[in-house]
């Protein structure tokens, strides 16, 4: 049985719907189809912690599902703007994660994550699937991708 590892880039999957589709993700529906026939090694849900009551409710609700949420405190820069940036946390632990599993699931459509689902396939020869919105998601990340799912109308609530 083929062993996968999730990995989803909640900040981008949000944005993306949004800007895309004005809708959200369904993680439930997701969870089904990528889950179907496989061995899971581990899911991780990367986000940011701001602490207001809707947002935890969501990181819950993740976690029911069975992601393990990594969360991040937004920073405020002394010029007003706000970071809060998971790439490099995201990308360490897939990459540790690609020596234990067949292949990675990313969700994402950051282009930066094109050069980890290079070197996890040339290190490790695992593959790499990603789900993304089509129109938002880096022709590199495609191009790197072993598959691409686009995230349409059924992944969509």
């Amino acid at each position: 049985m083929e062993k996968i590892s999730i990995f989803v880039d909640v900040q981008n999957i949000y944005y993306t719907c949004r800007q895309a589709y004005q809708r959200n993700f369904d993680y439930n529906k997701f969870w089904a189809e990528v889950n179907d026939g496989r061995e899971l090694v581990g899911a991780y849900a990367y986000a940011t912690h701001r602490g207001d009551s809707k947002q935890m409710q969501f990181q819950n609700i993740l976690r029911a599902i069975g992601f393990e949420v990594k969360l991040k405190p937004v920073l405020k820069r002394l010029d007003g703007t706000t970071k809060a940036d998971w790439d490099v946390g995201l990308a360490l632990d897939a990459y540790e994660a690609a020596q234990e599993c067949d292949t990675v699931v990313l969700l994402s459509g950051d282009g930066d994550f094109g050069f980890l689902l290079h070197r996890i396939k040339q290190r490790f020869d695992t593959a790499g699937e990603v789900y993304g919105v089509p129109s938002l998601t880096s022709d590199l990340l495609i191009e790197q991708a072993s598959k691409f799912i686009p995230i349409d109308d059924r992944l969509l609530l």
